[in-house]
């Protein structure tokens, strides 16, 4: 479970524009200008008019008060800030929700690895350095539905391909590798690939998988307070 610092301010999205940035009219009548972290397309989750929910931002070097964290579609909250489903996975596994993930001694993010990149978490024991000990973690962030189904990617996303091949690296010299798919939203059923946005990752994701790179996804609740981990979602890929 990840609380907010702060408790979510709520607003009316007024228009999302130059990808980062944001205007939203605030319930006091204040007009504001957010920081979007989230670089996606963030298909079907940025209808003007649409209710939104802000974090104030306490960097006393940002250049914007406000970041933009959630916005209400068909009553459900989904969650746009791409910076937080790390450290939600993070603590969904020290608290042993995300079971398949548990029992190794220390954890530690962003780490060196691959094609000069870094792994989102790795998980090891260092009391025994045997290579099947070491776990690569690869956190990916869905907002995109479908039906009852949570979709990935909302965009073609070449980088995304790249970690996949890299995490398929991480297998070949024998660690486990995991891609975790974490679904902001509470109103999915099953999770699958976009196909139809972008086939090539869909069939770099079936490689990975046949490689030996373990799938999971998991959906969260949100809440103005909190982002909750509640469940594991199936996983059904798309045909190529």
């Amino acid at each position: 479970m990840m609380h907010f610092e702060h408790t979510l301010i709520q607003g009316t999205l007024l228009k999302r524009y130059k990808r980062f940035l944001a205007d939203i009219l605030l319930e006091n009548g204040e007009e504001v200008v957010a920081h979007c972290a989230n670089s996606g397309s963030m298909l079907g989750l940025k209808n003007e008019g649409s209710t939104v929910y802000l974090s104030p931002n306490t960097n006393p070097k940002a250049k914007l008060d406000w970041r933009w964290e959630m916005i209400e579609v068909d009553g459900t909250l989904v969650g746009i800030n791409t910076s937080r489903p790390n450290s939600i996975v993070e603590a969904a596994i020290l608290d042993g929700t995300i079971t398949e993930l548990t029992g190794y001694e220390m954890l530690r993010r962003e780490v060196k690895y691959g094609g000069n990149s870094r792994i989102d978490i790795l998980l090891s024991s260092p009391s025994n350095w045997e290579a099947t000990d070491n776990c690569y973690v690869e956190v990916k962030s869905v907002t995109l539905k479908s039906g009852k189904q949570a979709l990935f990617p909302d965009a073609v996303t070449a980088r995304g391909a790249k970690h996949l091949r890299e995490l398929m690296d991480m297998v070949k010299e024998g660690h486990r590798a995991v891609m975790v798919y974490l679904v902001q939203r509470s109103d999915c059923t099953s999770f699958n690939t976009a196909a139809e946005i972008d086939p090539a990752y869909t069939s770099a994701l079936r490689e990975a998988q046949a490689a030996g790179v373990e799938l999971l996804c998991y959906q969260c609740h949100l809440t103005p307070e909190e982002i909750k981990v509640i469940g594991r979602l199936p996983i059904e890929l798309s045909n190529d």
